[in-house]
This record gives C-alpha cells, structure tokens and sequence, in this order.
C-alpha cells in the first residue's frame, strides 16, 4: 500500500538513503552521513517542506520544496527543487503523487506558484511536469552565477 504525506524530523534516517541516491545521480559522489546531515538540518531550521512516499511502510520517494518569495506579487512561491522515486518503485505514480502533494500544499499556503528547474539530461521531465499543468516560463530565464 502506498501513503503519501508530509514527512517530519523522525523520517530523516528513512528518507536519508533515498536523498542520498537522488545527490548520487547528479553529483555521482554519495555520502549517506552527508545526505542525513543535510536533510535533518533542513529539518531542525524549518528551511524545507518534505513530502514522503511510503510503500509498504517503506521510504519510496521524496519531495522538497523551499519557499520563495515574489516582490512583485508580494506573495509566496515554493520552488521544487527535489523529485526521486526509488528505482525499484518507478513507473507506478509515485513521482505523479508526490507532486500532487506539493501542488495541493501549494494551493493551501496560498501560494502564487510552485518553481521547478528541469535538467538538460533528463528531457522526458518537460513532458512529465506539463501533464501536471507546469508551464514554461514566458518572462524570465534563468541564469546562474556561481559561488564557489
């Protein structure tokens, strides 16, 4: 059975090897005691919300968003900054779930939007983000300046 829900402090140590997995895949340098770290950080200074799936009672995958603010709006914004399904688990919903989660959240925060950066090698995400209504930005396009 697959729950979905906001994940708290006590879901670090489950959620930490999937977290650590999601950093291997972009970074290819794992360090579960980093991962943790970070995640519980996050955590202890209420700087991220979570959103956890569960299969089986089982860590399946994860969501995280960070809150943004518009100037301009004057409102709210959550920028999605992690998605990961455990490999095993793919092409069930779960990923689907997570972000419905966040968009639902989104929506009670009274939020102007939620925020997603899409990788240039992982194009099949265009497509999975615009089935839940995500849209390409028409005003702005990013650029990076780097600190270190």
């Amino acid at each position: 059975m697959l729950s979905i829900r906001r994940a708290a402090a006590a879901d670090v140590d489950a959620i930490a090897p999937l977290f650590d997995a999601y950093r291997e895949f972009f970074t290819r340098k794992p360090d579960l005691a980093v991962s943790r770290d970070f995640l519980a950080e996050r955590f202890e200074r209420d700087e991220s919300v979570v959103f956890a799936a569960f299969h089986d009672g089982v860590a399946a995958g994860f969501l995280q968003l960070y809150p943004l603010f518009s100037s301009w709006y004057a409102r709210r914004q959550w920028f999605l900054s992690d998605l990961y399904v455990d490999a095993a688990l793919r092409a069930r919903g779960i990923g689907r779930r997570l972000v419905e989660a966040a968009i639902a959240f989104a929506a009670d925060t009274e939020a102007r939007a939620i925020l997603v950066e899409l990788p240039f090698s992982e194009p099949h995400l265009t497509r999975f983000y615009s089935q839940l209504g995500f849209e390409r930005d028409a005003v702005f396009e990013l650029y990076r300046r780097p600190m270190s």
